[in-house]
């Protein structure tokens, strides 16, 4: 819970309200989706930790049990372990889980629809939202505690402003994003031009490359990621679609849980074992830094390599192929959590270079691992700055 401040204390124009004030939470349901006509649904598993867009989504056609609706510029939120910062603004209609609360403000002219979910995205927006959840496994926060949430809210003229400028933050975030997709799919490119026709090509198996496979434990742990000072475990959304991504963890209930062997550090090749979607299993990534309090868990591998084996960058684009890809999608078991065997993963096939291809792969890695790491600084610079900014504009309300 955030302290309630004087009024007096904020700035000229600003005053204290609280969320349920301004917030309304809708209820709109519909029984029968695809009877009516609506085509997607959003999961907690399409929403991207920090990430306001939603870059994807299931289809009602195949089946779903959500009844939730939202419409385009209403903002979804994550109840469910809220810690993992999952708040986007929807840009087409659909229903979602009952895990996602579906939020607008009340009065446009008091509350700026543009400014929400930047409100939502504060670091005391969500530490309230943790604070207040509650369950071991899947702690949910609910609406009421949500609602008694207070935070300055500037006049309107300000929050357009505001909005505006987050708004900026975000789309330099987004461009960033699509540049680097851009160059993963050159690198994709360039590299299937070294291959040659696919007809050609000689293929093994990743058993060939791979000479172990280190896996994790799953020990309790708190619903809140770890701290400098404490032990963590990686969730399986620390391998995201954009690389490593070490905020996302869980702090250990016991320290001596921690397993040494399987902490996680810089040059380790991971592999998602286990993911809510097919397309989430087998999900590579390579660690370029890390902090050194983290350990792999049960649904996280790291890949062990033979001395003669490719470079790992050309491996880890290789698990982007579609040969790969469509192997591994096709051998997702479970019904609710996808997973692979490590069985199953080895015998998925493998390229295997002449040397003439090595030298060439060399050459196409190295220019865009330099372009990559110079997306990489200004991503970073990117994030600090919106980051920055909502903690300034919200932190130093009060004067």
């Amino acid at each position: 819970m955030n302290k309630t401040k004087n009024t007096e204390s904020l700035k000229p124009g600003w005053r204290r309200v609280k969320f349920g004030d301004v917030v309304q939470l809708s209820k709109t349901r519909c029984a029968d989706p695809l009877a009516d006509g609506v085509e997607r649904y959003v999961g907690l598993e399409h929403l991207e930790p920090g990430d306001l867009r939603i870059r994807s989504w299931g289809n009602v056609a195949d089946g779903v049990t959500f009844t939730s609706v939202f419409q385009p510029g209403q903002v979804l939120f994550g109840k469910r372990r809220a810690y993992q910062r999952k708040v986007a603004v929807a840009d087409f209609s659909g229903v979602c889980s009952g895990d996602i609360y579906v939020l607008e403000t009340k009065e446009a002219d008091v509350l700026l629809p543009e400014l929400l979910p930047f409100i939502c995205q504060t670091e005391a927006f969500l530490n309230h939202a943790v604070g207040t959840s509650a369950g071991s496994l899947s702690p949910r926060t609910n609406w009421t505690s949500l609602a008694v949430f207070e935070f300055a809210l500037p006049p309107i003229d300000e929050q357009i402003r505001l909005a505006s400028q987050f708004s900026a933050a975000d789309d330099i975030l987004y461009e960033l994003e699509l540049a680097h997709l851009a160059l993963d799919a050159v690198e994709r490119s360039a590299i299937q031009s070294v291959l040659g026709n696919e007809a050609s090509w000689r293929l093994t198996t990743m058993r060939a490359i791979v000479v172990s496979i280190d896996a994790g434990k799953s020990p309790k742990a708190s619903s809140l990621p770890a701290e400098p000072h404490e032990l963590g475990v990686l969730k399986v959304s620390a391998v995201g679609s954009l690389g490593y991504c070490p905020q996302e963890n869980k702090a250990l209930l016991n320290p001596d849980d921690f397993v040494q062997d399987a902490t996680v550090k810089a040059g380790n090749f991971l592999v998602t074992r286990a993911n809510a979607q097919p397309q989430g299993v087998a999900r590579t990534c390579l660690v370029e830094s890390t902090p050194s309090n983290l350990m792999l868990s049960d649904k996280t591998w790291r890949l062990n390599f033979a001395a003669g084996a490719p470079p790992k960058r050309f491996i880890l684009t290789w698990t982007k192929l579609p040969k790969f890809r469509a192997y591994i999608e096709a051998l997702c078991s479970g019904t609710e959590a996808k997973n692979i065997s490590q069985d199953k993963f080895l015998s998925a096939p493998m390229v295997s270079l002449d040397m003439g291809q090595h030298g060439d792969i060399d050459r196409v890695l190295d220019q865009t691992d330099s372009a990559r790491k110079a997306l990489n600084v200004r991503m970073t610079a990117a994030m600090s700055i919106k980051s920055g900014l909502l903690r300034k504009v919200f932190g130093e309300a009060q004067l």
